[in-house]
């Protein structure tokens, strides 16, 4: 069957992986749902927290490192590489210091795994959010507050970034099925919960080990390589639940934070 083809659309919420499963479960969609736990969807939250903007890019960094030189991406700044000083990919550079001492409002994200996946469900012109374990709760009433705005249900697709492998083939990720399922968690708790038989199965998952759930970021393929980094703190914020009411949305390519049921950015 073609990747494109439409798949779950009897259900109001679904779950699928990588592009590919966000093509098939995407049409017909009022809200989608993006995650890639360690570490994508956990700095953006971070970020916008902290009132910085994320604007994702697509590419790899080297191509992103060629547009800023360049001058392409205006008043807004590149973000380091993880490791490195300042803003970068990594949640833990989030800090209130690093977002006051960056010069900019918006930081250019190259990841890509959250930032492709990103793009890719901007093109299909419904709020793309970015959930992680830290804002799922916050997340599932956001969509509530906008299907009440709206006056209707709208269905919610729920993508998991897995991680892609080099020929981009993409791995299953133990830490994107459990932050789906967490989310999926939290709308059926605010009766949203007509899902599919995947997203049921990952909402199982995660309820099921919910009470192990740092241990398995931190013992999963991701956690093990970013601890050997000496990022081990990135898995440690990743793995925190329910610790921020920061939604962002993805408007005119960047994720800020945006009242439910409008396009409008939320003052902070």
């Amino acid at each position: 069957m073609s990747p494109d083809h439409p798949l779950q659309q009897d259900y109001e919420v679904r779950f699928d992986w990588a592009r590919e499963g966000l093509r098939s479960i995407a049409q017909g969609a009022g809200v989608i749902v993006v995650i890639d736990a360690i570490s994508f969807t956990t700095t953006v939250e971070r970020a916008v927290t902290e009132g910085l903007e994320v604007q994702p890019f697509p590419g790899k960094r080297v191509e992103a490192e060629r547009l800023a030189d360049a001058g392409g991406f205006g008043d807004a700044r590149l973000a380091g590489p993880r490791g490195g000083a300042g803003v970068t990919l990594s949640p833990s550079s989030l800090t209130a210091e690093n977002v006051a001492a960056f010069g900019a409002t918006r930081a250019v994200v190259p990841s890509f795994n959250g930032s492709r996946l990103s793009a890719a469900a901007a093109g299909f012109g419904v709020p793309v959010l970015a959930a992680s374990l830290r804002n799922r709760s916050a997340v599932a009433q956001w969509i509530l507050d906008h299907q009440v705005t709206l006056g209707h249900r709208v269905k919610v697709a729920v993508v998991a970034g897995g991680e892609v492998r080099d020929d981009d083939t993409v791995r299953f990720s133990v830490e994107d099925l459990l932050t789906a399922g967490a989310v999926i968690d939290a709308l059926g708790a605010l009766g949203i919960d007509a899902c599919s038989p995947e997203a049921a199965a990952a909402c199982a998952a995660y309820t099921g080990l919910a009470r192990a759930t740092r241990h398995l970021f931190t013992a999963s393929s991701s956690g093990v390589e970013l601890r050997d980094e000496g990022q081990g703190a990135d898995v440690e914020l990743a793995a925190q639940t329910d610790v921020s009411t920061t939604v962002p949305v993805l408007v005119d390519g960047v994720f800020r934070a945006v009242d439910p049921g409008t396009r409008t950015a939320t003052v902070r």
